[in-house]
């Protein structure tokens, strides 16, 4: 049972009573879970009834664990009871707890915010449109070509703008080697500024075998404390000198890299898929404006702990994408210079805006009834499935049909605002 005490600033405050037959249950759950740490003389430890054990240390002893076995049951009932949206963890306080009385609880939350949308219908919306023309496709068959090079060895004549010098270097710092300054044989492509701004121009003109003195600044903002902008000096050794070899543009180039004969029709499927990726950007681009000017006009007090919890996702979500290339989000602080409260920092204003962009969607989907269909829902999971060549029965068991749901009355709303702008 629950009684609504106030709303006031999106926090709401209420009254919990629990039954003394529930709250029985709790004590039964709160003597199994402790009697096993419990001596009491004449019972072998973990032995001792329950009676015995309150009348030793008195009922009081598994209040606190009776009281958490219950609450969660209860605090889930009641927010259904008195129709709320709790948004962040609550304050509890037990109030009063007398035997064979309703144990009374006293509960502080924060809700979700109410929303005043402004003007989401007939938004005046500039449609983003992007051409294909001649210069796209043939960037992108450079690009193709540029993959299937060869690599081949230059023996007559010094090294050049975009050649890969095979080199041994090593870094000194007034006279003294410093850490992380060497390789053997390393592959460097002059022009790519791998390495220290200055370094490779000046191996341009060295022949196969030739030692290079290279000098050298680092910039001031290099991460490494002891070398940030100290001039030092590279010792060069030039192994080899290669080149990339590129393809002919031909029907046979065609034919190697691609099902089509000729490379007429190469580069029409590439425009046509060019333009299909333009397009999608294009309207992809033209959603999120629309979506930021109607929130713009949504009018709403975010909790704060609404903004944490966007935030803790955020550095969740670059953890993940961190570790896909090799390295913890600890060692990125530590190379970086970041801490986890400056990352915050960064990203607040970006995360209060996803948070605004996700209560405005949420609201006009309630306004215009727009919901998610079983059928929508079950081609969202093959969808998926499909993508990941994965069972659908699988992808349901990673992925909540809440949040399947969520996304598509999403997609829906957007769609809707687009569709009714000017």
């Amino acid at each position: 049972m629950a009684k609504l005490e106030k709303i006031e600033k999106s926090v709401a405050e209420f009254k919990l009573e629990i039954t003394p037959e529930k709250f029985e249950e709790g004590m039964k759950k709160a003597y199994a879970k402790n009697v096993k740490y419990i001596n009491v003389p004449g019972f072998r430890k973990g032995k001792a009834p329950r009676a015995m054990v309150e009348k030793l240390y008195g009922e009081e002893i598994f209040y606190e664990d009776a009281v958490n076995a219950v609450l969660p049951d209860a605090y889930d009932e009641a927010v259904k009871e008195l129709d709320i949206e709790p948004v962040d963890k609550p304050d509890i306080t037990v109030d009063d707890i007398k035997k064979g009385e309703n144990v009374v609880i006293s509960v502080k939350v924060q809700l979700k915010p109410e929303v005043k949308l402004g003007k989401y219908k007939g938004i005046e919306l500039e449609k983003v449109e992007y051409t294909v023309n001649k210069a796209d496709v043939d960037a992108e068959i450079a690009k193709l070509q540029e993959r299937n090079a060869r690599i081949v060895e230059v023996d007559d004549r010094a090294v050049a703008k975009d050649d890969i010098a095979v080199i041994d270097f090593e870094g000194f710092k007034d006279g003294v080697a410093f850490e992380g300054g060497a390789g053997k044989d390393f592959e460097l492509t002059i022009g790519s500024g791998q390495f220290i701004p200055g370094f490779e121009d000046q191996l341009i003109g060295a022949n196969k075998g030739d030692d290079v003195t290279v000098n050298v600044t680092f910039p001031k903002d290099y991460h490494a404390d002891d070398l940030k902008g100290a001039a030092v000096e590279f010792k060069v050794k030039i192994n080899a000198i290669k080149k990339k070899e590129l393809p002919a543009l031909d029907d046979e180039f065609a034919k190697d890299v691609s099902e089509f004969d000729t490379i007429a029709d190469l580069k029409k499927d590439t425009k046509k898929k060019l333009k299909e990726a333009k397009d999608a950007q294009a309207k992809a681009e033209t959603e999120d404006k629309a979506v930021e000017l109607v929130a713009d006009k949504t009018k709403v007090d975010i909790p704060e702990c609404m903004i944490e919890q966007q935030l803790n996702m955020m550095v969740r979500d670059y953890d993940a994408r961190l570790q896909g290339q090799g390295i913890t989000l600890q060692k990125y602080f530590e190379m970086t210079g970041m801490t986890i409260d400056k990352f915050k920092e960064q990203f607040k204003d970006h995360a209060t805006k996803q948070v605004k962009v996700s209560l405005t969607l949420e609201a006009i989907a309630k306004a215009e009834k727009v919901e998610a269909t079983a059928k929508d829902i079950e081609a969202e999971y093959k969808k998926i499935a499909d993508n990941y060549q994965m069972k659908v029965e699988d992808i349901k068991k990673f992925v909540p049909e809440e949040e399947i749901k969520d996304g598509i009355v999403n997609k829906k709303v957007v769609e809707f605002i687009v569709a009714e702008a000017k």
